[in-house]
Protein backbone atom coordinates (compact mmCIF):
# COMPACT_ATOMS: atom_id res chain seq x y z
CA UNK A 1 0.00 0.00 0.00
CA UNK A 2 1.23 3.33 -0.74
CA UNK A 3 -0.29 5.36 1.95
CA UNK A 4 -2.61 6.00 3.97
CA UNK A 5 -4.77 9.44 3.57
CA UNK A 6 -7.21 11.51 5.32
CA UNK A 7 -9.48 13.12 2.99
CA UNK A 8 -11.34 16.60 4.29
CA UNK A 9 -13.83 19.03 2.21
CA UNK A 10 -16.79 20.30 3.02
CA UNK A 11 -18.06 19.20 -0.41
CA UNK A 12 -18.93 15.47 -0.62
CA UNK A 13 -18.35 14.90 -4.30
CA UNK A 14 -15.29 16.53 -3.85
CA UNK A 15 -14.07 13.81 -1.41
CA UNK A 16 -15.38 11.37 -3.49
CA UNK A 17 -13.67 12.35 -6.68
CA UNK A 18 -10.34 12.81 -4.42
CA UNK A 19 -11.35 9.18 -3.02
CA UNK A 20 -12.05 7.50 -6.62
CA UNK A 21 -8.02 9.25 -7.85
CA UNK A 22 -6.52 8.30 -4.22
CA UNK A 23 -7.72 4.43 -4.53
CA UNK A 24 -7.25 3.55 -7.90
CA UNK A 25 -3.59 4.63 -7.58
CA UNK A 26 -2.67 2.25 -4.66
CA UNK A 27 -3.43 4.63 -2.14
CA UNK A 28 -5.59 3.85 1.00
CA UNK A 29 -8.07 6.59 2.35
CA UNK A 30 -8.46 6.05 5.72
CA UNK A 31 -10.60 8.71 7.00
CA UNK A 32 -12.75 12.08 5.81
CA UNK A 33 -14.18 14.77 7.07
CA UNK A 34 -15.96 17.75 6.16
CA UNK A 35 -14.73 20.77 8.18
CA UNK A 36 -11.62 21.69 10.31
CA UNK A 37 -12.46 20.49 13.40
CA UNK A 38 -13.03 16.84 11.99
CA UNK A 39 -9.49 17.23 9.98
CA UNK A 40 -8.05 17.56 13.38
CA UNK A 41 -10.06 14.75 15.40
CA UNK A 42 -9.65 12.86 12.87
CA UNK A 43 -5.96 13.23 12.11
CA UNK A 44 -5.17 12.46 15.72
CA UNK A 45 -7.31 8.84 15.17
CA UNK A 46 -6.28 7.43 12.19
CA UNK A 47 -2.37 8.70 11.79
CA UNK A 48 -2.85 9.17 8.41
CA UNK A 49 0.64 8.85 6.42
CA UNK A 50 -1.29 12.52 4.53
CA UNK A 51 -3.53 14.93 4.99
CA UNK A 52 -5.05 16.65 2.03
CA UNK A 53 -7.10 20.16 3.03
CA UNK A 54 -9.77 22.31 1.80
CA UNK A 55 -8.59 25.78 2.78
CA UNK A 56 -12.61 27.01 2.97
CA UNK A 57 -14.27 24.97 5.18
CA UNK A 58 -17.47 26.15 7.76
CA UNK A 59 -16.49 26.09 11.57
CA UNK A 60 -12.51 26.06 11.19
CA UNK A 61 -11.28 26.50 7.80
CA UNK A 62 -7.57 24.11 6.40
CA UNK A 63 -5.15 27.20 7.40
CA UNK A 64 -5.95 26.96 11.40
CA UNK A 65 -6.81 22.99 10.72
CA UNK A 66 -3.37 22.82 9.40
CA UNK A 67 -1.36 24.83 12.37
CA UNK A 68 -3.79 22.70 15.03
CA UNK A 69 -2.97 19.33 13.26
CA UNK A 70 0.88 20.74 13.22
CA UNK A 71 0.96 21.70 16.74
CA UNK A 72 -0.26 18.13 17.40
CA UNK A 73 2.39 16.23 15.15
CA UNK A 74 4.71 18.70 13.80
CA UNK A 75 5.88 16.26 11.23
CA UNK A 76 2.14 15.75 9.44
CA UNK A 77 2.37 15.94 6.24
CA UNK A 78 -0.39 17.93 4.94
CA UNK A 79 -1.58 18.86 0.97
CA UNK A 80 -4.67 21.93 0.49
CA UNK A 81 -6.94 22.23 -2.10
CA UNK A 82 -8.32 25.32 -3.18
CA UNK A 83 -10.35 26.51 -5.97
CA UNK A 84 -8.85 28.91 -8.69
CA UNK A 85 -8.41 32.28 -7.71
CA UNK A 86 -7.15 31.52 -3.60
CA UNK A 87 -3.56 32.24 -4.18
CA UNK A 88 -3.07 34.38 -0.87
CA UNK A 89 -4.71 31.65 0.86
CA UNK A 90 -2.30 28.89 -0.66
CA UNK A 91 0.93 31.23 -0.04
CA UNK A 92 -0.64 31.33 3.82
CA UNK A 93 -1.13 27.26 4.45
CA UNK A 94 2.42 27.25 2.36
CA UNK A 95 3.94 29.47 5.15
CA UNK A 96 1.93 27.53 7.77
CA UNK A 97 3.54 24.32 6.90
CA UNK A 98 1.48 22.61 3.92
CA UNK A 99 3.86 20.47 1.77
CA UNK A 100 2.14 21.52 -1.50
CA UNK A 101 -1.56 22.55 -2.94
CA UNK A 102 -3.65 21.59 -5.51
CA UNK A 103 -6.63 23.24 -7.40
CA UNK A 104 -10.08 22.42 -8.25
CA UNK A 105 -11.26 20.55 -10.46
CA UNK A 106 -8.86 18.00 -9.53
CA UNK A 107 -6.37 16.48 -12.07
CA UNK A 108 -5.34 13.28 -11.39
CA UNK A 109 -1.87 13.39 -12.75
CA UNK A 110 -1.59 16.60 -10.51
CA UNK A 111 -2.98 14.70 -7.12
CA UNK A 112 -1.02 12.21 -7.77
CA UNK A 113 2.28 14.07 -8.10
CA UNK A 114 1.66 16.22 -5.31
CA UNK A 115 0.87 13.16 -3.19
CA UNK A 116 4.09 11.14 -4.58
CA UNK A 117 6.51 14.19 -3.60
CA UNK A 118 5.16 14.51 0.12
CA UNK A 119 5.35 11.11 0.80
CA UNK A 120 7.65 9.20 -1.47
Amino acid sequence: MAGRILVVDDAAFMRMMLKDILTKNGYEVCGEGANGNEAVAKYEEYKPDLVTLDITMPEMDGINALKKIKSVDPNCKVIMCSAMGQQSMVIDAIQAGAKDFIVKPFQPDRVIEAIKKAIG
